[in-house]
């Protein structure tokens, strides 16, 4: 699948560096190009040679060494994709706020391929606020997450901080050099961000989504394959190209557009966050402030989640997310038998990193066999393994 494909992996100062020959085995066998580049501390891991052996490759050690032909540039302009297997809190963080002290760090700069970082560190350092915003800008600017793994760390813990296999790690580089097209060929329906339930013409109830993860997964079941509608809320994001999109303000809105599209598409993935209650009268002019307080009267909205399970036709999949502060088992498996829904992608939405608005997040995936838990990650990591889940029931 990875024939003539170009890869920079670059190897930083962790325990997990010896995986990285055997990334690097597994990247020939497929039939990529690799060139190696290592920092100094993970020379201290594993040894240039080994990396050097199995590439085919000299690795690139020095910012100025004779044959390095402006090494980081080069690198640059020769790479397809651009790996960091394993990626040190501190390689992170220096990616993350532009600091290019040695030729992996100013490489990374001069990129301008995709990028996909293999965390490996300390739980803590991994939970660490430093860290995670690390994580959240280099998200945000399109740095794709393979990881980190909950397991045995170098210090004994049983935590999340592990860098994932290098298997996983070459399978993410084939999604991104080679996405998959299973989805090809059919129709997905995706709703994404808050909606509005207006109190008067200046005041509205809402809540803080971002739409950051239906957008996210819009995007990857595009890249897929799918002809995908994307119906949003009121976000601040920009509508994804080679995508249908629909904007609208309320639930009730909401809830006629995906109503009048769902019965077309084979795959509806509710990421949405409507509004469960409106006001049941607004105010045509604004209300003004007296001083004796204000009692606001709410009404139901409808229940969209269970309104297309109750149409759901023959052989269609639909998607529910569950965003729940507590018994988060408990209510996503409610939720799943009263929507009749095939998955519900649940979180815990008071989880540092997890919650709305952020570049991250971490949920499990609960369908009628099982669960499935996907560790704190970058929101289209997050998207790529709920379409993962959703190509299972294919």
């Amino acid at each position: 699948m990875l024939e003539g494909r170009r890869v920079v992996l670059g190897v930083t100062g962790g325990i997990a560096a010896y995986k990285a020959a055997e990334v690097v085995s597994l990247l020939k066998k497929r039939g990529a190009e690799v060139r190696v580049v290592m920092t100094a501390h993970a020379c201290e891991f594993i040894a240039p040679l080994t990396l050097e052996t199995l590439s085919g490759n000299p690795v690139c050690l020095e910012m100025f060494a004779a044959r390095s032909n402006i090494a980081h540039i080069s690198l640059a302009k020769w790479a397809e994709l651009f790996v960091v297997a394993p990626a040190t809190a501190s390689a992170l963080g220096k990616f993350a706020n532009g600091i290019a002290d040695d030729l992996l760090s100013t490489a990374f700069m001069a990129m301008r391929c995709p990028i996909l970082l293999a965390p490996a560190m300390n739980a803590a350092m991994w939970n660490c606020r430093a860290n995670q915003r690390n994580v959240e800008r280099l998200s945000r600017w399109g740095a794709r997450f393979a990881g980190p793994a909950r397991g045995h760390l170098a210090c004994g813990d049983e935590d999340v901080g592990r860098m994932v296999e290098p298997e996983q790690i070459v399978a993410a580089v084939e999604k991104l050099l080679v996405p998959p097209r299973e989805f090809a060929g059919r129709r997905v329906l995706v709703t994404a961000g808050p909606t509005r339930e207006m109190i008067d013409p200046v005041r509205f109830l809402s809540n803080r989504s971002s739409g950051k993860m239906g957008f996210a997964i819009a995007e990857a079941a595009r890249d897929r394959g799918a002809e995908v509608t994307l119906i949003s809320g009121p976000v601040t994001l920009r509508p994804p190209e080679g995508v249908e999109y629909v904007s609208i303000t309320t639930a009730a809105e909401l809830c006629e557009q995906v109503l009048t599209r769902a019965e077309a598409c084979d795959i509806v993935i509710q990421a949405a966050a409507p509004a469960d209650f409106r006001p049941k009268s607004v105010s045509a002019e604004k209300i003004k402030k007296t001083g004796a307080g204000m009692t606001l009267e709410l009404e139901n909205t409808t229940d969209i989640a269970a309104a297309l399970g109750a149409r759901k036709r023959e052989g269609q999949i639909l998607v529910a997310f569950a965003a729940e502060t507590s018994d988060l088992k408990r209510n996503a498996r409610r939720k799943m038998e009263k929507k009749n829904a095939d998955l519900v992608v649940a979180n815990d939405v008071t989880r540092p990193g997890a919650g709305f608005q952020g570049d991250t997040n971490a949920v499990t995936i609960f369908s009628r066999e099982g669960a499935r838990e996907i560790p704190m990650n970058g929101k289209r990591e997050i998207a790529e393994a709920i379409l993962d889940s959703v190509a299972e029931l294919f």
